[in-house]
Formats: structure tokens, C-alpha cells, sequence
């Protein structure tokens, strides 16, 4: 074999273990974020840093796709022996304890603490709190029965539309909540509070791949209705970020969760308007 066979073949395996090794790392920082968003058991020896956990917000997309899968594989399973109604609220009951209502806990928080306080300082220390007030309660059993509603009233149309919602909902919401961290600064009570972990940064190529997941998803549905249903999510997105910066400057992983919350509903909102 020649000198330069051996210098090809030797810059050849070069790649494929650069590539390996790059397939390993963006598989385990994909796991990083699924761990993160839900209570889906991951390989214990997965590496895990602060820096992975902001490339993890790449994907939280892809996790959403997964919520929403086994959210609509629930409802699917319970429609063969019960009522749209009732699998619709299995449904949502799933995706509750795969997530451990993480989004649900982010939107009363920050309920409570732009109901509550005056301050951005005030509403922080207020959002903190464990226990939950009167505008978070409200604005928790609103939340679900709108989403409820939604996915019971397209179930009327046709019965497969719950599943598709689900698909749809969990997954872009993600990706407009997600999105907020490219856009808006992260702040907190003060520099020395301990806070939950956070993805609370994001380079443009994490954003492309948000936006790309985003855009697979978009398929299933017609152009006009993939159009509109964008456009109300964008809208959503900017008045959520507008909404978080004013009061409070920026966002937290609280407002990342109420966002979530918000472009769900919107999101179901407008499929069924779409009908």
C-alpha cells in the first residue's frame, strides 16, 4: 500500500471518529434537555454541565415532539373504550406526570408574582415562593379548562384531531418559549440567589435548530393553515417577551413556562379556529 493510500485512509477514520464523537455529544445533550423537561429516566453516566444544559435548548423542541407523542398515544389508546372527552383529559393527565407540570408551575408562579408585587425585586422574591396564591390558581384552572375545551371541541369535529393538536402544541410552544433566550436578557432576585438550573443562553445555531424542528412540524398541517397558525405564534411570542420585560426586565424559567403555557393554548386556540 502506498504512502498516500495510508495518509487517506488515515484522515478517513479522522473523520468518522470526529464524526462519532460529535453524534455522542449532541445525543447526550439531547438527553441533558430531556432529563431537564421531563421525568423520562435518562442513562445515569450522561455527562452533564451548565454549558451543556444551554445547548440542551436546541432541543427542547424535540422534547416537546415527544410529550406531545405520548400525549396523543394516550388519548388514541383510551378512545377505544371511553368517551373523546374523558381520553382528552387522560391525555393531558400524562402529560402533566411525564413533565411533572414543570410549564404549569412557571405560569402560576409568574401570575402570582406580576399580580402580587409591585417591584421587579418584589414580584421575583414572590415568584420564588413555593406555595401558590389566588392569581396562580386562577390562572392554572383557566389554563387547563381552556386546553380542555380546545381539545374536546376539535374531537367534535373529528375524532383524530385531539392527537394531531397534541403533536402540534407541545412542540411549537416549546420552541416559541425556548426562543425567548435568544432574544431577551435572564434576571434574577440577585447575584447570590440560588435559583433551578436554566438554559439561560443561546447561540444563533441553537436557534436555526429550534426553528427547524419548528418547520418539520409545520408539515402536517395545509400551507394556509401552517401560515396562520405561525403568525399567531409569533405574536403570542412578542407579547409574552414584551410582557416579561416590562415587568421584570428580562425573563426567568418561570416566564419560559408561563410562555410555554400560553403559546399551547394559542396555539390549540387557533388550530380550532382553523376547522
Amino acid at each position: 500500500m502506498s504512502s498516500d493510500s495510508l495518509v487517506n485512509n488515515s484522515e478517513e477514520q479522522s473523520l468518522q471518529h470526529e464524526e462519532a464523537a460529535g453524534l455522542k455529544a449532541q445525543w447526550q445533550i439531547f438527553l441533558v434537555a430531556l432529563a431537564f423537561f421531563t421525568r423520562i429516566p435518562i442513562p445515569a453516566d450522561t455527562p452533564y454541565s451548565p454549558q451543556r444544559l444551554n445547548q440542551a435548548n436546541r432541543y427542547f423542541g424535540a422534547v416537546g415532539l415527544i410529550v406531545g407523542l405520548i400525549s396523543a398515544a394516550v388519548y388514541l389508546t383510551a378512545l377505544i373504550v371511553l368517551p373523546p372527552a374523558i381520553a382528552v383529559a387522560l391525555a393531558m393527565i400524562s402529560s402533566l406526570l411525564i413533565t411533572g407540570a414543570f410549564h404549569e408551575d412557571g405560569l402560576a408562579d409568574v401570575f402570582d408574582g406580576f399580580g402580587g408585587g409591585w417591584q421587579p425585586e418584589q414580584k421575583l422574591a414572590i415568584m420564588k415562593d413555593s406555595r401558590i396564591g389566588t392569581y396562580g390558581a386562577c390562572a392554572l384552572v383557566m389554563a387547563l379548562g381552556l386546553k380542555w375545551l380546545a381539545l374536546s371541541s376539535a374531537a367534535e369535529v373529528d375524532v383524530w384531531l385531539p392527537a394531531q393538536f397534541f403533536i402540534i402544541g407541545h412542540t411549537l410552544s416549546r420552541i416559541c418559549a425556548a426562543s425567548l433566550i435568544f432574544s431577551y436578557p435572564y434576571v434574577r432576585a440577585d447575584q447570590q440567589s440560588k435559583v433551578k438550573p436554566l438554559a439561560n443562553q443561546q447561540s444563533l445555531h441553537d436557534l436555526w435548530v429550534l426553528i427547524a424542528t419548528g418547520l418539520i412540524i409545520l408539515l402536517i398541517l395545509p400551507l394556509e393553515s401552517a401560515c396562520m397558525l405561525t403568525a399567531i405564534l409569533l405574536l403570542t411570542r412578542f407579547l409574552c417577551g414584551k410582557w416579561f420585560n416590562q415587568q421584570l426586565g428580562g425573563y426567568t424559567g418561570d416566564c419560559l413556562g408561563a410562555a410555554q403555557q400560553i403559546c399551547e393554548i394559542a396555539g390549540y386556540m387557533t388550530l380550532l379556529a382553523l376547522l
